[in-house]
């Protein structure tokens, strides 16, 4: 025991860790993110405003509650560097840091407080087997914490891979999105109030697809928590 505390010890002096978001050794006290970086992330506030550009995004394409996003989402920036580690580089627990961080402020706002129940956006099998945990549902085990909210991981389920959305205007990406898309089991579902999670808006499709399959169950109702929106 004495010996293993003593090479991780040397490890820490020859690898100490960084910060997933700038790279910067993190200081005495500090743990994935620095900060230097917690100050300086674009939060969006979108909690505070209904009308808020997701929401506006979303308007006449799908009947949701609420939606919002934690942070904004700018190329070469600290919030990609983030989202890359958390999709890419097997750091999920970026994910679940940040939901809790953005549960602390959501369970003391309506509509997001007055959810039942937490839902991840899917991942198709083969992917969720390849990366070994769908990046969405740590962000919502990470919003569980703070809200006191079960996630429900298999709500959702994509049942096959979209076709590539390169060079897709906005409908043909919801379209390639919402047939591969179905409640698993409408029976855990039915009659609740969901917060529907997942990592990056962009087009809104997956959003669209997801909360559409959602709300085929007219006892269901849907609010929307994100990560990041894409600007």
């Amino acid at each position: 025991m004495v010996f293993q505390r003593y090479l991780n010890g040397l490890a820490g002096l020859l690898f100490p860790p960084v910060c997933a978001a700038c790279r910067v050794p993190l200081a005495d006290g500090e743990s994935i993110i620095c900060a230097a970086c917690w100050y300086h992330l674009p939060y969006t506030q979108f909690h505070k405003d209904p009308a808020n550009n997701s929401a506006r995004q979303l308007w006449g394409r799908v009947p949701i509650k609420g939606i919002t996003a934690f942070l904004y989402f700018h190329d070469f920036s600290r919030v990609q560097q983030l989202v890359h580690q958390l999709k890419y580089r097997n750091r999920p627990d970026i994910g679940i840091l940040m939901g809790q961080k953005y549960g602390e402020i959501l369970r003391q706002v309506q509509p997001y407080n007055q959810a039942d129940c937490i839902v991840p956006v899917p991942l198709y099998a083969a992917k969720l087997r390849r990366r070994g945990y769908n990046q969405s549902a740590c962000f919502a085990h990470g919003l569980s914490r703070s809200m006191q909210k079960p996630v429900i991981e298999d709500g959702l389920r994509q049942f096959r891979p979209a076709p590539s959305q390169t060079r897709k205007s906005r409908y043909q990406r919801f379209e390639n999105i919402r047939e591969t898309i179905e409640v698993a089991d409408s029976s855990q579902l039915s009659g609740k109030h969901i917060l529907l999670v997942d990592d990056v808006l962009t087009t809104g499709a997956t959003v669209e697809a997801c909360a559409g399959a959602l709300l085929e169950d007219p006892s269901i109702s849907v609010s929307v928590v994100t990560l990041a929106r894409a600007v």
